[in-house]
């Protein structure tokens, strides 16, 4: 049986999804960013949680950026725009704020609050979905949506999130998407495995795609992450059978099983200093999309256009 509950910890009002006959627990921060804050389950060997968040609201009010983004909504684009500039119709836009080495960085979403329009549990899964009017208050993006999502816990531990966005606005607007959580299972990094379905990386100067890509094979098979440096993108195969991601500690036997649909075909991958965890990140579309138009989108008003992956849990004997 699925059941929601609303609680307050650490400063943060919290809502869980759980499946108790897993004893499953996800839990969301609907007025942090949509944030993705827990993703906790129990076995024999005892209870695990593999999101790497914040311990309290304190601390992500004051380190939200400095601590990398973790679990945030990335809208109306992921990653970076270089130079914080872009043109759109013609028309040269340019962000004056949240700017990291002169690019303009992960959006504008994430610490907005967003507000629960509904909810619902039954003997098959949780559900929770977050809204969030965005007014086109930025002078470098000053173009109305709404950013729906949706959370859904269903059997075998499995998440789904779902993002829509919604052109409410007069003219068309370009949007990309993306996900930031961090996965940890309470070891470095160093000691997991990493498989993912890419033989395509894209070159990067100074973070941005330079429109070139390198052929690598690195990752299609299962391997053990070590000391390797990672902060690339790189673009899913489809053809390959899902998972298209694989995270697993093989001394617990847990690994976490990432299934986006095309909506992401593209993968960003971070390992912070720490290495005490490791952001996987959905993306609708690479760095500097706005600049690049790679997997831009261009939403007509009144349409909407949505993004979906979802993370499984899983112990492997």
């Amino acid at each position: 049986m699925f059941c929601l509950k609303e609680e307050n910890k650490n400063g943060f009002d919290t809502i869980a999804l759980t499946d108790n006959s897993t004893d499953t627990s996800v839990e969301i921060i609907p007025t942090c960013g949509a944030m993705l804050h827990a993703f906790i389950t129990k076995s024999n060997s005892g209870v695990i949680n593999i999101i790497d968040s914040y311990t309290n609201k304190a601390a992500f009010d004051a380190e939200a950026e400095s601590k990398g983004y973790k679990g945030l909504k990335l809208s109306p684009f992921p990653c970076r725009i270089q130079n914080a500039s872009y043109i759109f119709n013609n028309k040269q836009y340019s962000f004056s704020k949240n700017l990291t080495k002169g690019s303009a960085i992960h959006g504008l979403l994430y610490k907005k609050p967003f507000a629960v329009s509904s909810k619902y549990a039954d003997e098959h899964e949780a559900r929770i979905t977050l809204f969030y009017q965005y007014p086109g208050d930025d002078a470098g993006y000053p173009f109305t949506y709404n950013c729906e999502v949706t959370y859904c816990l269903k059997k075998n531990r499995n998440l789904t999130v779902t993002t829509t966005i919604t052109n409410n606005g007069k003219s068309a607007l370009p949007i990309a998407d993306g996900w930031h959580p961090y996965f940890t299972f309470h070891k470095k990094v160093d000691e997991l495995e990493l498989q993912f379905n890419s033989t395509s990386m894209l070159e990067f100067a100074n973070l941005i795609p330079t429109g070139n890509t390198i052929e690598t094979k690195a990752f299609l098979k299962a391997v053990i992450i070590g000391n390797k440096e990672i902060d690339n993108s790189f673009v899913l195969d489809f053809s390959l059978p899902q998972p298209m991601c694989i995270l697993r500690d093989a001394v617990s036997g847990w690994q976490l099983e990432i299934s986006p649909e095309r909506s992401y075909p593209y993968l960003q991958i971070y390992i912070p200093p720490h290495r005490n965890s490791i952001a996987i990140e959905n993306l609708s579309a690479p760095p500097d999309a706005f600049n690049n138009k790679t997997g831009l989108i261009e939403l007509m008003p009144g349409v909407n256009t949505a993004f979906v992956t979802t993370y499984c849990l899983r112990k492997v004997d």
